[in-house]
């Protein structure tokens, strides 16, 4: 049985940083994941140039049980420092909205930065190793692989969420544990499109591929401003999916398809300028046109000039373009969800180390707990920040 003094399983973002960090520090390193490469999360996301984290990180843009849980290893591994070690390795980068980062060139940039920063630890890096069991003995852990028994000191859990099936997602880390009596809270997948009701769907089909500028409000009073994307199932964009993380079913979402305009003085400063202009191309000035004709079939927007708009009505309108109220059928579910909401219980670990408190030795990072950021490079920087805190303790 071949020794360790760390298994960290899952060579994903938090895995692979755990690991290189703790290699580096000294420890004997032995990095797990069941896929053909590593970092197949990172390879997709941001279009395929790594949204790798956000200017603006700070723990309001998290969502958890336990929202002081962030805090430590978030201030104790900041966004700069990870900018740094990018810059480090020359990997250019620019700043797209709102404080999101992302490679000039290819998300592949971060994995061999990653691969490289292991290389230089010393960690031995096995691909297509499946865990088929875990077992907690004396002298740590002891693993059964796919054809070898494996054993540590220390475990670390880096395996991930139920996002994204299709790049070797599964609930391994929940199991896990569950296995060693920690609470896992109930799971939902996280920055997702939404699908509508059918009647909805069909009259918005032809909207497919139009974006606008959008603010959306969630029932809890959670707001984005960001833009809303219509498509062949129902809604998407920035706006949709950050407030998706929000969203419980059955509730409904307030848009506002104006966010840019003053509805009533625009309406009127245009009724005394062109009194015989028709409404529908009035509000093709500030709304897409394909929109607005929808919205017309949905009995939305009332087919008449300016000067035929009554008070009522341009109030009705004000209302149905502004706050828009929709009920959303659900959610494209973790198939196309970029993260998972929910997971392991962070009340059972300690915000410092990441270690379960009554579980020696065992460790949670990344996305497997109960901890998700917001769009835009938080759930990276979550990666590397509860990565790096939990390798500090295991080369304590």
């Amino acid at each position: 049985m071949e020794r360790f003094d760390v298994i960290v399983i899952g060579a994903g973002a938090a895995g692979m940083f755990c690991a290189a960090q703790a290699g580096q520090a000294g420890c004997r390193v032995l990095l797990l994941d069941n896929g053909k490469k590593p970092g197949r999360k990172i390879l997709m996301s941001g279009g395929g140039r790594c949204n790798f984290t956000n200017l603006y990180v700070e723990p309001a843009a998290y969502l958890s049980q336990n929202p002081h849980f962030c805090k430590s290893a978030l201030a104790r591994y900041t966004q700069w420092d990870f900018i740094d070690l990018v810059n480090k390795y020359g990997i250019a980068w620019h700043e797209k909205t709102l404080g999101q980062l992302f490679c000039d060139d290819s998300a592949q940039q971060i994995v061999d930065m990653l691969v490289a920063e292991c290389n230089k630890g010393g960690v031995t890096l096995r691909l297509r190793s499946e865990v088929l069991s875990v077992e907690r003995n004396a002298q740590g852990y002891a693993l059964q692989l796919n054809g070898e028994h494996v054993q540590a000191a220390k475990l670390v859990i880096a395996s991930g969420g139920l996002s994204m099936p299709g790049l070797g997602a599964s609930p391994f880390g929940y199991k896990i544990a569950e296995q060693f009596g920690l609470n896992v809270l109930p799971t939902r997948a996280g920055l997702v499109p939404f699908t509508l009701h059918k009647p909805l769907l069909e009259q918005m089909q032809a909207l497919s591929g139009v974006s606008v500028p959008a603010v959306i409000t969630a029932e809890n009073g959670t707001v984005f401003r960001e833009n809303l994307l219509f498509t062949h199932r129902g809604l998407s964009g920035p706006a949709i999916l950050q407030i998706s993380s929000y969203w419980q079913s059955g509730e409904f979402v307030s848009i506002n398809l104006l966010p840019e305009c003053d509805p009533v003085s625009f309406l009127n400063q245009q009724r005394e300028a062109h009194p015989n202009q028709s409404l529908k191309n009035t509000l093709a000035m500030h709304l897409p046109k394909r929109l607005v004709e929808c919205l017309q079939q949905l009995g939305q927007i009332p087919d008449v000039t300016l000067k035929q708009l009554n008070s009522r009505e341009q109030e009705n309108l004000v209302a149905a373009l502004t706050r828009w109220r929709v009920q959303p059928n659900g959610t494209e579910g973790y198939r196309t969800a970029e993260v998972t909401l929910g997971g392991v219980d962070t009340h059972a670990l300690s915000s410092r180390t990441m270690e379960a408190r009554d579980v020696p030795g065992l460790y949670f990072i990344g996305e497997v707990m109960d901890v998700t950021g917001w769009l835009g490079g938080y759930n990276f920087q979550w990666a590397w920040s509860s990565a790096w805190a939990c390798a500090q303790a295991l080369a304590e």
